[in-house]
C-alpha cells in the first residue's frame, strides 16, 4: 500500500524542471558511485514510489556509502541509522520506553530521534536483528505507523534502505522481504578500469560522500511521490487499461518462467509475487514515465518492471523478465493485440455498467456514457440494427453477436474472450425481463 500524504505540498517548479532535478541527482550519485547505475536508478524508483530497497552483497562492497550518498541528495530530512544485532529490541528503532507509562502497564515509546520520526532510514545487516524485532518493524515499514500495545502513532518514514551480507529465511523474514519490494545484489567489480575509476573517486573524497551541488527539498520529493502514486488532484500519469492488462500478462509469464527455472535447478522453493508487490507495479510505471517527463505510460515501460520483480544485479533474473516482456510484446504488436485488448476491456466496462445498473438494459447500449473506448464496441452496437425485438432482447442479441464474431489475435486474447463469454452468460441469466 502507498502511505497517504497528509498535505500535498506545492512546488514552484514546473513538472519538467522537477524531473530534471531528479535526473541530475541520479547522475551525480552515479558519478560518485562507479558502475552502480542500475542500483541507483532502482533506489530513486523506491524514493519516488515511497518504498524500501534491500541491498545484498559481500562485505566491503560499498552498500553504506551508496545509501548515504543517495540520502545526501535530499534536504530537510532526518536520517535514522542503525547497525542491527541479535541483542536489540524494538526500542532501538522506536525509541526508549516511557518508564512511567511502563509502571502503569502500558508500552509507550518516546519516539524522538527514532525511525518513527525520520523521513529516511538505513539499517545495516538487517538480518542480524532477531525475529521479534523484525516482526515489530512490519507495520512501520508498510502502514507507516508505530503500533505497539495501545500506542498508535503515524510515522514520518518515507524510504528505508537496508543492507545485508546474507539472507536469513524464516516466516518473519519472508514478510520483511516483502516490505522491501526493491532488491539489488551489489557485486564487486574486478575490472581494472572500473577499479581505477573507483580509486580516483576514493582518493578525491577520502572515502566520504561527495557534497551535492544542489539538493532536493523533501517537500519536492513528496510532491513527486503524490503524482507517482496518483494522489495529486492536478497532475495525473495515465496507464491505459490495455497496458494494465498487458502488464499482468507479463508478470504471470515471468512468475511461471522463474518457477520453471527453479524446478530445473531442483531448488526446494518456489517464486511468488505477492498481490502487494503486483499492485505497487503501477506506481513504478508512473515513476518510469515521470522520470522520462511523460504523463502517459507506454508499452515499453513495462520492460522496466524488472526493477521491482527481479533482483537487480542478478543477470539470470533480469534476463528472465526481459524475455517475458519481449515474448508477449512481439505477440501483441504483430497481431493488433493491443487494439483487441482495448476493445475487449471496453466490452468489460459495458458488462459492469449493466451488472450494477440493470435499468440500463431498457435503453440502447450505444447511449451508455463513460466508456473510454474509440470506434469499437459502442460503434459496432450502434451499427447493428434492431430486428424488431424488444430493447432488452436487442441488447442481449448484439452483445452475444459481438463476442461470437470477435476473432482473437493470439492465445492471451482468446483467454480474455473466454472469460467474457462466461461473464456475459451469467449476466444474461440475471437480466431483467420486459
Amino acid at each position: 500500500m502507498s502511505y497517504q500524504v497528509r498535505e500535498i505540498p506545492k512546488s514552484s517548479l514546473s513538472l519538467s524542471a522537477l524531473v530534471d532535478k531528479f535526473r541530475r541527482a541520479m547522475e551525480f550519485v552515479g558519478r560518485r558511485m562507479i558502475n552502480r547505475e542500475k542500483v541507483i536508478q532502482q533506489a530513486f524508483y523506491a524514493l519516488l514510489t515511497g518504498d524500501h530497497q534491500l541491498l545484498q552483497s559481500r562485505t566491503g562492497a560499498g552498500k553504506t556509502m551508496l545509501a548515504e550518498q543517495i540520502f545526501s541528495m535530499f534536504d530537510q530530512v532526518k536520517i535514522f541509522r542503525v547497525q542491527a544485532s541479535k541483542e536489540q529490541m524494538p526500542d532501538t528503532y522506536f525509541g526508549a520506553l516511557d518508564i512511567e507509562q511502563l509502571k502503569k502497564g502500558r508500552i509507550v515509546h518516546n519516539t524522538e530521534g527514532s525511525l518513527v520520526e525520520s523521513e529516511f532510514g538505513f539499517i545495516d545487516e538487517i538480518f542480524d536483528a532477531n525475529d521479534y524485532t523484525l516482526r515489530a518493524l512490519l507495520s512501520l515499514l508498510n502502514e507507516r505507523a508505530l503500533v505497539r500495545g495501545s500506542q498508535y502513532m503515524p510515522a514520518k518514514v518515507h524510504t528505508v534502505i537496508a543492507a545485508t551480507n546474507y539472507l536469513r529465511v524464516t516466516e518473519v523474514t519472508e514478510a520483511i522481504l516483502d516490505r522491501f519490494i526493491y532488491k539489488a545484489m551489489v557485486l564487486p567489480d574486478k575490472d581494472p578500469y572500473i577499479q581505477y575509476r573507483i580509486a580516483k573517486e576514493y582518493a578525491k573524497y577520502s572515502g566520504r560522500i561527495a557534497p551535492p551541488r544542489e539538493k532536493i527539498p523533501f517537500s519536492e520529493l513528496q510532491f513527486a511521490y503524490a503524482i507517482v502514486t496518483n494522489q495529486h488532484p492536478e497532475y495525473e500519469i495515465t496507464i491505459y487499461p490495455e497496458l494494465l492488462y498487458f502488464m499482468n500478462l507479463v508478470i504471470r509469464h515471468y512468475e511461471f518462467t522463474r518457477n520453471r527455472m527453479l524446478r530445473q535447478q531442483k531448488a526446494n522453493q518456489d517464486f511468488y509475487i505477492s498481490p502487494r508487490t503486483q499492485a505497487k507495479a503501477q506506481d513504478l510505471l508512473r515513476a518510469i514515465a515521470f522520470l522520462q517527463g511523460r504523463q502517459k505510460v507506454q508499452p515499453e515501460d513495462i520492460e522496466q518492471l524488472k526493477y521491482i520483480f527481479a533482483t537487480i544485479g542478478v543477470e539470470e533474473e533480469e534476463r528472465a523478465f526481459e524475455k517475458s516482456f519481449e515474448t508477449l510484446y512481439r505477440s501483441m504488436s504483430a497481431a493488433r493485440g493491443f487494439e483487441q485488448l482495448r476493445t475487449l476491456l471496453g466490452f468489460v466496462d459495458i458488462l459492469e455498467q449493466l451488472r450494477y445498473q440493470p435499468e440500463l438494459w431498457h435503453q440502447p447500449l450505444h447511449q451508455l456514457e463513460g466508456i473510454p473506448i474509440r470506434r469499437t464496441v459502442l460503434e459496432w452496437i450502434k451499427d447493428t440494427l434492431s430486428g424488431g425485438e424488444t430493447q432488452i432482447e436487442h441488447n442481449q442479441r448484439v452483445l452475444k453477436k459481438f463476442l461470437e464474431e470477435f476473432v482473437p489475435a493470439n492465445e492471451e486474447i482468446r483467454e480474455l474472450k473466454q472469460h467474457l463469454v462466461e461473464e456475459l452468460r451469467e449476466l444474461l441469466r440475471l437480466a431483467p425481463k420486459e
